[in-house]
């Protein structure tokens, strides 16, 4: 079903062009990852990883990596490669996407970050690393007053719910003495401005994406996820971003007698919904110029 559907998009888009790097982002659930394995079997190319919760060795079924099977049908690249504990931030996906964009295989760079294809396409300022000293005075502060001490030109550009985003801002302007703001206005030119890119946005019906969501983490369930989170029991650290994945909080809750199964599964997927609610509202925002496809409508 996913294929003929991914099949059905990309016939009603306008001809790839075989110069450029093909870009998909879409909320979770949405079929994403399909119509990149369609793109890459009709017309060649490497399927590149651009979601946050996919780089990690510790998560495939809870992260809806790509199977070894759908591996095998093309050449993919920057999945599963980092230790559950090692940092990974925009960054440094930035700067392992920048040789596939003039590597061999045209690459066709799919996910649901949205500040990844920021990053690739809009540019990103060089900040200075955080000090641990300053992480670890950020990390015990409640998210209201770290948003109390951010700027407002920084605060109007951030998800001001995000907690990643807000510590991230509040710990630039502290290691720094600059805002974020003021380092993202002397960002440096993008590796793959837009207009040599072909953009593609899924946006999918609400109602039609929440069903697959829960009908997803159903099928997670089934196939192996529980034992995934299980094998981290003893190496789990909620203060990870590996171990901040959707699903693995509440799994590991069920795991360790916190909660049932039941309400492990209700609080995933209202947290998936939440989570693809926001990248719908990105995708809108930010990317109003990309082909958008409706996966619900194929």
């Amino acid at each position: 079903m996913a294929e003929n559907t991914a099949r059905t998009l990309l016939s009603g888009l306008p001809p790839l062009p075989d110069d450029r790097p093909v870009l998909i982002m879409g909320p979770t659930a949405s079929g994403k990852s399909a119509l990149a394995l369609e793109i890459a079997e009709q017309s060649g190319g490497v399927i590149v990883n651009a979601d946050a919760s996919q780089v990690y060795d510790c998560w495939q079924v809870i992260s809806a990596r790509p199977s070894h099977q759908e591996e095998a049908r093309a050449p993919h690249a920057l999945y599963g490669h980092i230790a559950y504990d090692q940092t990974y931030s925009a960054g440094h996906w930035l700067r392992e996407v920048t040789p596939l964009i003039s590597g061999p295989l045209r690459p066709i760079i799919v996910g649901g970050t949205g500040l990844y294809f920021t990053t690739l396409t809009e540019g990103m300022a060089d900040i200075p690393a955080t000090p641990p000293e300053i992480r670890k005075t950020a990390d015990a502060i409640p998210l209201p007053e770290l948003l109390a001490d951010i700027d407002p030109k920084t605060r109007s550009r951030i998800d001001t719910r995000n907690r990643a985003r807000v510590q991230r801002a509040w710990e630039v302007e502290r290691a720094t003495g600059r805002t974020l703001a003021d380092w993202q206005d002397d960002t440096p030119p993008p590796v793959l401005p837009l207009d040599q890119a072909f953009p593609i946005v899924v946006t999918p019906d609400r109602d039609w994406l929440i069903q697959r969501i829960n009908s997803r983490f159903d099928l997670m369930l089934q196939t192996g996820a529980l034992d995934e989170v299980a094998a981290m029991r003893d190496r789990y650290d909620p203060g990870l971003p590996s171990c901040k994945a959707i699903g693995v909080p509440e799994l590991m809750a069920y795991i360790e007698g916190r909660m049932t199964l039941d309400e492990a599964r209700e609080k995933a997927t209202i947290a998936t919904r939440q989570y693809a609610k926001r990248q719908r509202t990105w995708c809108r925002a930010r990317m109003k110029q990309w082909h958008s496809v409706d996966p619900s409508a194929a």
